[in-house]
């Protein structure tokens, strides 16, 4: 095992660090103070190649593993952008996979080099208001008619459908009676119409400046060639996305912690009270030490589930307890700095109050960390299944 990041790797984290450099951390808190989309961070990112990382070279990506999207992922956040500045490119680099992995050379050609380049922004539309993550249920239906699906239902919580022009839809496209095992839905990948599509921005308590949102659909027409793969194998498909997501949001929530703990201990070093720097007190220093260690042990795991997943091996167990781990102690880090810094921990000038309302992404979403248990439980433990 090797613990060390390789030339090329190192590379890639100091080019992030010097593309965040501008985007400091007043930008970030005037952009959740807007509830404006970061689209200069968006095109940056673009214009330097940096949204194609983990897609095909020869679409205009840059062939690299979900390790080096993990670290990239895990820069951007810890430079202070958090949650903010990862959700603006997180879908571009995991999103897609469906498409590398099953869709026809024409598909690929048509759409990764525009997601690549920055000029198309997608959404992913997956969850629904009454099925939640039991996605088997999924009740948005698309009957085909000649050419086309006329697809009609409900999505909730889709990110970025504000500022998006294409979506990443699953769909049933066999009635639930009839469908057996996990056939029955569909993947497309296609315009984001909004006269058939309205969509309703969700307030919510942080990263205001990427947008989520109900989606609400009524006879929207896809071509069948937007159609991903084969009818009915859909959620088979979207497998495929899951352990890279849970590794990237995984590694989002370290830097997000990482940035936290940055801040706290630097205000630990310069506030004076009774005429010494509250860092000396071990109060301070003991919780500060554990979000380290628990930080560094979250990253462990991250980049292990990354490893094995390049390497084509079996990373579900890791991924999903690298999301834990990592949600948690970020979670935890963002929690100690507020309560470092005090009062202050509370102003949003000293930003560790947006840390803190963001860390809840990770821990609530893509997967609650109940079903993770469950899921270690049963597919790594051997006990019963629960639900």
């Amino acid at each position: 095992m090797n613990f060390q990041w390789n030339e090329a790797q190192l590379q890639i984290k100091t080019a992030i660090e010097k593309l965040c450099q501008p985007f400091d951390a007043q930008y970030w808190l005037e952009r959740d103070q807007s509830a404006e989309f970061p689209f200069d961070f968006h095109q940056a990112c673009a214009q330097a190649g940096w949204l194609g990382i983990a897609m095909p070279e020869e679409y205009g990506g840059s062939g690299l593993g979900i390790t080096e999207a993990a670290l990239m992922m895990q820069t951007i956040s810890g430079s202070g952008a958090g949650l903010s500045g990862a959700s603006a490119v997180h879908m571009n680099i995991f999103g897609l996979h469906p498409v590398v992995v099953f869709g026809n050379d024409e598909q690929k050609k048509r759409w990764l080099p525009p997601l690549i380049a920055g000029q198309d922004r997608a959404c992913f539309g997956v969850t629904e208001p009454n099925t939640g993550l039991n996605t088997l249920k999924l009740k948005t239906k698309a009957v085909k008619q000649g050419d086309y699906y006329v697809v009609s239902g409900q999505k909730i919580w889709i990110s970025t459908a504000q500022v998006a022009n294409k979506i990443l839809l699953l769909v049933r496209t066999t009635p639930i009676e009839d469908a057996h095992g996990v056939e029955g839905l569909s993947l497309f990948y296609t315009d984001l119409d909004r006269s058939c599509i309205a969509i309703q921005e969700i307030p919510k308590m942080g990263r205001h400046c990427v947008d989520s949102n109900e989606v609400f659909i009524e006879g929207l027409k896809i071509p069948k060639e937007d159609l991903i793969g084969e009818e009915g194998k859909g959620f088979k498909y979207i497998l495929h996305g899951l352990n890279p997501e849970r590794i990237l949001i995984a590694a989002e929530a370290v830097g997000l912690g990482q940035v936290a703990l940055s801040r706290a201990t630097q205000y630990a070093k310069d506030r004076i009270v009774f005429d010494r720097p509250i860092g000396q007190n071990q109060s301070i220093q003991h919780p500060l030490a554990i979000s380290w260690m628990e930080l560094e042990a979250a990253q462990l795991m991250v980049y292990k589930a990354a490893a094995l997943y390049d390497a084509a091996q079996s990373c579900a167990a890791e991924a999903n307890a690298a999301k834990y781990l990592a949600a948690e102690a970020g979670f935890h880090a963002c929690e100690r700095a507020i309560l470092t810094l005090g009062g202050m921990g509370y102003a949003k000038e000293y930003h560790v109050e947006r840390y803190l309302r963001e860390s809840w992404i990770p821990r609530l979403a893509p997967v609650s960390p109940q079903l993770i248990l469950c899921f270690i439980a049963e597919k790594v433990l051997s006990l019963p299944k629960s639900y």
